[in-house]
This record gives structure tokens, sequence and C-alpha cells, in this order.
């Protein structure tokens, strides 16, 4: 019978819930489910760290800088945003949608601590870059051993 359920599912006999216990899951943690028909529009992060600074690095093509709100406070950052769908209605009829649109909220916690007043964010094709620099505490030090 499981060998038929893809069959079945695309025949239309057998329908997926709506809402599946995977689903719930994810959504129990604020998640997007990985299994749902309706995803949001998620960007991609990338950070990485150099001696001097916390470089994170986000995809965000398509977007307006003017639509992305950075926030760092206590070490966490958090960076929203909206994606808003180009709507243009000229006869179209749509075969296939696959880019996605809507609201997105990403928040990560920073591995040391920065010089929040010295945090520079720059934008350019659709790539979104923060440059974090460490506090000086944060930075490391060579130590000495004494005899």
């Amino acid at each position: 019978m499981t060998a038929l359920m893809p069959i079945l599912r695309r025949s239309g006999l057998v329908m997926r819930p709506d809402r599946d216990f995977f689903d719930r899951f994810f959504e129990d943690f604020g998640l997007p489910s990985l299994f749902s028909e309706k995803t949001t529009f998620t960007p991609t992060f990338d950070v990485s760290e150099t001696e001097k600074e916390l470089i994170v690095t986000a995809e965000v093509p398509g977007m307006d800088k003017k639509n992305i709100n950075i926030n760092l406070s206590d070490g966490l950052l958090t960076i929203k945003g909206e994606k808003k769908q180009e709507k243009e209605e000229k006869d179209e009829n749509y075969h296939c949608v696959e880019r996605r649109y809507g609201t997105f909220s990403r928040s990560m916690r920073l591995p040391s601590e920065v010089e929040t007043d010295k945090v520079v964010a720059t934008y350019k094709d659709g790539v979104l870059k923060i440059r974090l620099p460490k506090s000086e505490a944060a930075k490391p030090k060579k130590i000495e051993i004494k005899s």
C-alpha cells in the first residue's frame, strides 16, 4: 500500500493534510516548515570572523535597502525585511511562480563583543554585508609564559 501512496496523491485520491506533524513541529519553534507548499522568502547568511571583526553576509536579492532593518542589542543581531512582489497586470497568465516574497526576520547571537558605534552595513547587487568590529576585550591576546 505504501508504494501506491505517491501515485494516489498525484491522482488526487489521497490528499496530504493541511498541517501534519512536521509542520506543527516547525511552527512550535517559529521556523518555516520545510514541507509546506507555502514557503516564504528566507535569506541565506554567512558569518565569518577575522582577528579584528565579525562579518555577516546575507543574500537578499531584489530588495530595496530601505526595506531592510538591522538591529544590534545585547549581542543579538536581528535583520528584518520585506521583499515585495512586483505587480504588473498586463493580461499575463502565469504558468509557474517560483520567486519568493514576504517578510523575514533572522536573529543570531554574536560569538564575541563588538563595538556597536563602529558597525558598518553596505548593500550592493543584492548582497548585504555587515562589518562588526570586535571590542578590545574580545580580541585575542598573546600570553607569554614567565619562568
